[in-house]
């Protein structure tokens, strides 16, 4: 799979950072999610699947529009 970085929020270019797949899904890159109160509120949760926290900026500055 390749990916291309579409952008980031980071100073230093480290995470968070958003990138996209050539089939036009989205990756997130950012800090594990580890709080166990909002752990305790997310549904349905897969084996393997994983919550990482994005800030709003890098959404609205990097997200495809469509």
């Amino acid at each position: 799979m390749k990916l291309r970085m579409l952008g980031s929020t980071s100073l230093n270019g480290e995470c968070p950072t958003l990138y996209e797949t050539e089939g036009g899904d989205i990756v997130v890159q950012g800090d594990r999610l580890t709080d166990p109160g909002a752990l305790g509120q997310v549904a349905h949760v897969l084996p393997g699947e994983a919550f990482v926290v994005v800030p709003r900026e890098l959404l609205t500055r990097f997200a495809p529009k469509e």
